[in-house]
């Protein structure tokens, strides 16, 4: 089938009647966003996912009757795109390459991407906009912005207004995430590598060598006691620092570090790391004298580039211990006493319940640890080691005065005294290397700046209160923005330059993406109305007016000149929408942007506004690897919709998985997909053309009128709990199951009731797949109440009076009727003259029944007791014996049973289908009408099958 011309056509036909543009009116009202791109590349398949399910949900309940509102924008704030736009400039290959090779920008536009709201509006543009269209999705357009936008400038000037009078925002020094190259602090937006990498504390301990320190940064200062040796890198130059009144020896990645943490650090000369290999300093705590020996594992880049090496409790300095022992060249090589370095031993100094006194040497021995290159396995056995230790942990003998004490509360006590004693200094580090979208190195540094401050004990409680009555989508995530808001403290709202807003109490600065991208829902509701006011006339009586109903439209008018008709028209309007019904994103914003969502909305908005329902996803995978527009290892939404169509893109992303697990685009999956698309779309258009009037409804026309109120039941249920997947598996998968056993079955397609059905499964689809549903609704005329547009058509309701589930019970007696027969046919391997279906008689259904229901398993002498005080059983003698002893056999197994009547009911009725099948003539017989041994056999739901040959 030709998906692109139908496509195009439905694209046009939306477009040209403005559907999904709608204004306050008396309907009920349902209003959902999604977290707006940053186009700073290609739109590809890992970003479809995220913005499909909205739109499914906008589409479900725009059909059952709600005053739908699904807007975009675009989020451009902060130094990505400038940083992109200057990589371009320069001609840089990597950039270059991920132009050109991964999003196909051809070269001759490069020069119209040089100014960075330029480079923003080519992917907005050429990509995302195109490709949100090329989906099918319900957007109102009219409402689009950008965050560099003068009206929303206004705005988020505004909000933070709001946040700084209310004492929410204030100046101080902290530690933040700074850029080396551009000079400034970053946020999650703005990182290209190690978004999710943690600011961590650690103990810089001082060990003195000569007149100098050597420097080791660890996380772990209770274990100064199992102290062994130290590891230096050999290949590394180390740097002399003069620090205050010290000097200190570290790696020259910690120097820069420690310059943007601490202030002045004068680098006064260089260290050869090899040249220290062999040499003693002392330790702190333990004030003993250690040898410093060379490791591979020791990174420059981490903490001060210098490792104090407690083997017990910890897996990499155990194995890089073990490695140098194995391995005499090593200490030949660097003129090192091969016994001596034998002779090293751990020193227990903490015992847990999993690994003893010996958890370093344990984790590796456990997880099959052979070499310092292992560094997947040790990262894991580290991480287990410290939890075990810390949760669990208990100090030794050997451990001083902190002997028998919790590791919990050893580790704060040991840090201070060292810290007091002068012994040792902090710095923060990351958990992991992090690298800024300019190519710039991030570290952390302390520096004056304005931070939003979370911990404002009223705030928290609002918020905590909002979050209480919110839905969370998935339910067990709810835990996770409960603990963001208890630990979140100062954020940094602000960068020294970018796109975006002027920090309005200090214009120098401008707030950084996640702090301007959190109240902007509200803002879609009046985007396309205040555009025709400049800028200026935005002020804060209007916003205060329009978004909390503080002052009157007239005290506006005068201040702004905006007419008050029109203040009050975009103040309903907000009203109307507002609270937001969901708002949708991927789970890796739950702990910075969506709770921050929370938290900006109870400081600004009346609670009555306050967002109702939060839903979000999980993250994508291509051909099982992880997706990366850097790296190339992405599928544009462009070509996905070339190859496939749009329909088959979305209805696959939907089916995979349910929105919150991680999908996995495989394309020889997605390709069956397409399959099934041109399946559904032949099979509606066939039945309706095979379809004829009946005189009568039959069995087979009922239960088939059954099956589909309860997949219109079930699709329904399962979208309102945004369950994509159950709803497809229900509305297409198992509507497909039932439509093929109905063809198979029915003797005809009668009219009345399969133009229902496709009626009501082309509406089902109609969100998942808009336009194969639009073409459908319209070749067959279905538009009985003169809706032109499926995508507008009510939504199916079930009707419980036609749902009867003796008919699904009757009908499945039919199906595995003929696969009993099919087996017994195969076993004989010749063409049956007749077949003869015996159906139990109703005594045996009494013995079924009775056990099924009333009888103690356990006491099987009694059952037989009881079931002989049931005349019509104990007229049957032995035979009842013999059969409830059969059927105690599997008693686990047993389900509901038809009556006689109803199963010979179902079968009879079914002869011609059993005669079509199998060729040959074939009766319906019930058992008391028969003496023939297969007929004794047949039991309740199982008939008894004699195949005459």
């Amino acid at each position: 089938m030709d998906f692109t011309t139908i496509e195009d056509k439905w694209k046009k036909r939306w477009d040209e009647s403005a559907i999904f543009e709608p204004e306050p009116d008396a309907r009920k009202k349902f209003y959902i966003t999604v977290a707006y791109p940053y186009p700073s590349g290609g739109m590809h398949v890992g970003h479809v996912r995220t913005y499909t399910v909205p739109d499914i949900m906008a589409r479900f309940k725009r059909m059952q009757g709600y005053n739908v509102l699904f807007p975009i924008a675009w989020h451009v704030t902060g130094t990505p795109i400038i940083g992109a736009v200057n990589r371009l400039k320069n001609r840089e290959k990597k950039q270059i390459d991920v132009l050109t090779r991964v999003f196909g920008v051809p070269e001759s536009d490069f020069k119209k991407m040089e100014k960075p709201m330029d480079f923003a509006r080519y992917f907005i543009d050429n990509y995302y906009i195109r490709g949100m269209k090329d989906l099918g999705y319900s957007i109102d357009w009219r409402r689009q912005f950008t965050t560099n936008d003068l009206h929303y400038n206004k705005y988020i000037e505004w909000q933070h207004g709001i946040f700084y009078s209310g004492g929410l925002e204030k100046k101080g020094l902290h530690p933040v995430k700074w850029c080396l190259i551009d000079k400034n602090p970053v946020t999650t937006h703005d990182i290209l590598e190690g978004e999710s990498a943690e600011i961590q504390e650690f103990i810089l301990l001082k060990f003195r060598y000569g007149n100098d320190y050597l420097v080791a940064a660890t996380l772990r200062p209770e274990t100064i006691y199992g102290q062994t040796n130290m590891w230096i890198r050999p290949d590394v130059d180390y740097v002399r620092i003069q620090i205050s009144n010290e000097t200190w020896i570290v790696s020259r990645e910690c120097a820069i570090k420690l310059e943007h943490q601490k202030g002045k650090v004068k680098i006064i000369g260089k260290v050869k790391g090899s040249t220290l290999v062999g040499k003693f300093c002392k330790a702190p705590g333990i004030e003993k004298d250690i040898i410093i020996l060379p490791s591979e594992f020791v990174d420059p880049d981490m903490g001060s580039g210098i490792v104090t090496s407690v083997p017990s409790d910890a897996p990499y300095d155990y194995i890089a211990l073990r490695d140098l022992q194995k391995d005499p060249k090593i200490a030949e090589k660097y003129g090192l006493d091969y016994e001596a370095i034998k002779a090293i031993t751990p020193i227990p100094i903490i015992a847990t319940k999993e690994y003893g006194d010996m958890a370093g040497p344990k984790a590796c021995l456990k997880m099959g640890i052979t070499s310092q290159k292992d560094t997947a396995k040790l990262e894991q056995a580290t991480k287990a080691v410290y939890k075990a230790g810390f949760h669990t942990g208990k100090m030794t003998k050997n451990c001083g005065d902190w002997a028998g004490m919790p590791v919990e509360r050893a580790k704060e006590m040991i840090r201070k005294s060292l810290k007091l004693k002068g012994k040792a200094d902090s710095m923060f580090e990351f958990s992991e290397h992090v690298v800024c979208r300019c190519g710039g190195k991030v570290v952390v540094a302390n520096t004056k700046s304005w931070f939003i401050d979370y911990t404002n004990k009223d705030w928290n409680e609002k918020t905590k209160r909002c979050l209480k009555k919110m839905k969370i989508i998935p339910k067990y995530q709810r835990r996770d923005y409960e603990h963001t808001i208890d630990w979140l403290r100062e954020w940094p709202c602000v960068r020294n330059f970018g796109l975006g807003t002027h920090l309005p109490q200090d214009p120098k600065f401008m707030i950084e993406p996640l702090s301007d991208s959190t109240i902007y829902m509200a803002f879609y509701l009046i985007a396309h109305k205040i555009r025709n006011y400049r800028p200026e006339q935005l002020t804060k009586e209007y916003f205060d007016y329009r978004l909390t109903g503080k002052g009157t439209a007239q005290a506006v008018e005068k201040k702004t000149g905006i007419p008050a008709v029109d203040v009050d028209d975009m103040k309903d309007s907000v009203w109307y929408w507002y609270p937001m019904d969901w708002r949708t994103s991927a789970n890796d914003l739950i702990q910075n942007h969506l709770t921050f969502m929370i938290f900006h909305h109870t400081a600004v908005f009346p609670e009555e506004l306050w967002p109702k329902g939060i839903a979000v996803w999980g993250m994508g995978l291509l051909e099982g690897g992880k997706m990366s527009s850097s790296k190339g290892n992405v599928v544009l939404i462009g070509d996905a919709i070339t190859k496939y169509g749009a329909d088959t893109t979305r209805f696959f992303l939907m089916s995979s998985v349910e929105p919150w697990q991680d999908f996995d685009w495989r394309g020889e999956e997605v390709e069956k997909y397409k399959s099934r698309l041109s399946w559904f779309y032949n099979k509606v258009l066939n039945l309706a053309k095979k379809s004829k009037p009946a005189k009568q409804t039959s069995l087979i026309d009922r239960w088939l009128v059954s099956e589909s109120n309860k997949i219109i039941r079930d699709t329904t249920k399962a979208l309102e709990s945004f369950q994509t997947r159950k709803a497809t598996l229900e509305c297409f998968f198992r509507m497909s199951d039932v439509i093929r056993w109905y063809e198979r079955r029915a003797p005809a397609i009668n009219k009345e009731v399969v133009d229902t059905v496709i009626r009501d499964w082309v509406k089902l689809m109609s969100p998942f797949t808009p336009f194969i549903s639009e073409e459908l609704w319209e070749q067959l005329g279905m538009n009985p109440d003169s809706i032109s547009f499926a995508s507008l058509a009510e939504w199916p309701k079930h009707n419980n009076s036609f749902i009867d589930e003796k008919l699904s019970n009757m009908e499945g007696m039919v199906k595995n009727t003929v696969d009993d027969i099919s087996t017994v046919v195969r076993l004989v391997k010749k063409k049956p003259k007749k077949i003869n279906v015996y159906v139990a008689a109703e005594w045996k259904r009494a013995v079924y029944d009775s056990i099924l229901k009333d009888i103690d398993f356990s006491q099987p002498n009694q059952v037989i007791q009881q079931l002989m005080k049931n005349p019509a059983i104990r007229k049957r003698g032995n035979d009842a014996v013999k059969f409830a002893q059969n059927i105690m056999k599997r008693a686990g197994q047993l389900n509901e049973v038809l009556s006689e009547d109803e199963e010979f009911l179902a079968l009879k009725s079914a002869e011609k289908f059993f005669i079509d099948v199998f060729k040959c003539k074939v009766e319906v017989i019930r058992e008391t009408r028969s003496k023939s041994e297969r007929a004794k056999r047949a039991t309740p739901g199982k008939p008894g099958i004699e195949v005459l040959i």
